[in-house]
């Protein structure tokens, strides 16, 4: 069984030898160390350890998802997907939005339509330019076969809109539901179903989308807001997916058992990621017949602080409560960043090969 199948029925929720697992890193330097610590010779050797599942690429637009690769972000410049400025280290991506080159996280450090004016005159960029999926379907001939090879969506709706207008103004355009704003949030929507579209197309196996739409505590906004602007622009979204017959996996961190129900409602077929900051007995418990489970392995608390042992039984018990039965992808709840011990990152893979069979057998 390759690992395209194993994650593709494991969505499905067919027979399979074990769960399928991925692991992220925030940082290419994590991953060297970890490289060298193991005393393995290659990148491909520590991907083997790893036993990774999935092979995540991206549009040309989504110049975040690849701001420390130089080599790239010329190669973005000359198709005129990206502009640079290396001096100030900005790379700025065709809406005009500003992304910080050098932060491990998500930084945004120029929101183009903060003025008024400029939110009037605003037109979206072509989402039919040619050599828009260019690096996303070289990777998916490479990597299809082997790896689930999946188009990435982050910066979604909502994202997009704020990383435009800012955080603080965008939120204040939430309440005051202004006719530019809708606006605004249509021509994103319909620049995503464009992509979409050009993803089945090109033969990817599964749609992703992304949309943070929690803090730690909850929704970000309300439930009623969030069913107002966006719940109906996202289905048409997935619906160019579940038409084609593909899996729909969303990325959304935070808090948002609020509204799984409604997600579940307009397509959603896998959540990722899954953090602790939910009750994860509930979830499983509530939604795991309906959708599969992708993370939960805490990535703020123990793995970063705790003894390797404590993270053993972290992970241990997170698989064994939503992997029960099937429905997880098994994954730390967000990117591993450089604070986390490598002894850690040992600890959890070692729990995993463990767990991943066993926990089926249950």
């Amino acid at each position: 069984m390759t690992r395209e199948e194993r994650v593709l029925r494991t969505i499905s929720r067919q027979e399979i030898d074990y769960l399928p697992s991925q692991i992220y890193f925030a940082s290419q330097t994590t991953k060297e160390k970890l490289q060298n610590v193991l005393g393995f010779s290659s990148p491909q050797d520590l991907e083997a350890y790893l036993d990774n599942h999935l092979y995540l690429t991206f549009t040309m637009d989504d110049v975040f998802r690849y701001r420390e690769d130089h080599e790239l972000l010329k190669r973005a410049e000359e198709m005129g997907f990206a502009r640079v400025d290396w001096e100030k280290g900005i790379a700025y991506d065709r809406w005009g939005i500003g992304f910080d080159m050098y932060s491990d996280g998500f930084c945004i450090r120029h929101f183009p339509l903060q003025d008024e004016d400029a939110l009037k005159k605003f037109e979206p960029p072509d989402p039919t330019k040619p050599g828009l999926l260019a690096v996303a379907t070289e990777d998916l001939k490479r990597y299809s076969g082997d790896y689930l090879v999946v188009c990435t969506g982050y910066h979604g709706i909502l994202e997009k809109a704020w990383g435009l207008r800012g955080f603080e103004t965008f939120m204040l355009d939430l309440a005051l539901g202004t006719k530019d704003i809708e606006r605004l949030l249509d021509a994103i929507t319909e620049y995503k179903v464009e992509v979409a579209r050009q993803v089945v197309q090109a033969g990817f196996r599964c749609g992703h989308t992304g949309d943070d739409f929690g803090t730690q505590r909850g929704l970000l906004i309300s439930r009623d807001t969030w069913r107002k602007y966006f719940k109906p622009r996202w289905a048409k979204v997935w619906r160019v997916y579940k038409d084609a017959g593909l899996p729909v996996i969303h990325h959304s961190c935070g808090n948002i058992t609020e509204i799984i129900g409604d997600m579940i409602d307009i397509g959603l077929d896998v959540l990722e990621p899954v953090q602790p900051v939910m009750d994860l007995a509930y979830l499983k418990r509530e939604f795991g017949k309906y959708i599969t489970f992708y993370g939960g392995i805490d990535t703020q608390e123990l793995l970063p602080y705790g003894t390797p042992d404590e993270v053993k039984t972290m992970a241990r018990e997170t698989i064994r409560i939503l992997g029960k039965g099937g429905g997880l992808i098994i994954s730390p709840a967000q990117e591993i960043m450089r604070d986390v011990p490598i002894e850690n990152v040992m600890a959890l893979v070692e729990t995993i090969r463990e767990e991943r069979g066993a926990v089926l057998r249950e």
